[in-house]
């Protein structure tokens, strides 16, 4: 396990709008308000065409081949994620969501692309005084957080 401690910054409500891609809005909106780290959650609608990373192909296999899923219909979702910066110091949106519609449910990660159905909303807690990144990890092929 590796750890570091950060503090409380500045609370955030998003509201995004029909159309918005998850990830890069929250990405966005930390470069425009010089927000470095952040933990999240997010409740609303993904969009038909949502595209998820659902797993990889194989669970110990290198490289890892991830798995897309792109959904067919509206989804309810509900979902968690952090912001921390890159190696190029832009902060990246690491966000997995489960999205359900009548009695089937998928759960992934956003990065590929998940598109606002009409509403999502954002808390956006900012971390501060860390200096965590995610850092390019050559076994995995990951950017991974290095507390």
């Amino acid at each position: 396990m590796k750890y570091a401690e950060a503090k409380p910054g500045r609370v955030f409500v998003i509201r995004l709008e029909d159309g918005d891609i998850l990830h890069e809005t929250i990405e966005a909106f930390a470069r425009a308000h010089s927000i470095a780290a952040a933990a999240l959650i997010v409740l609303g609608g993904a969009d038909e065409g949502s595209r998820l990373v659902v797993g990889p192909e194989s669970a110990r296999g290198y490289p890892v081949h991830p798995m897309e899923h792109v959904l067919t219909n509206v989804h309810e979702v509900a979902g968690v994620g952090t912001v921390f910066p890159g190696a190029d110091g832009a902060p990246v949106l690491h966000m997995h969501i489960a999205g359900g519609r009548n009695d089937g449910t998928v759960t992934g990660c956003v990065r590929l692309g998940v598109k606002v159905w009409h509403v999502m909303e954002v808390i956006l807690w900012e971390l501060t005084d860390t200096s965590a990144r995610r850092l390019p990890d050559e076994a995995t092929g990951f950017a991974l957080l290095q507390p």
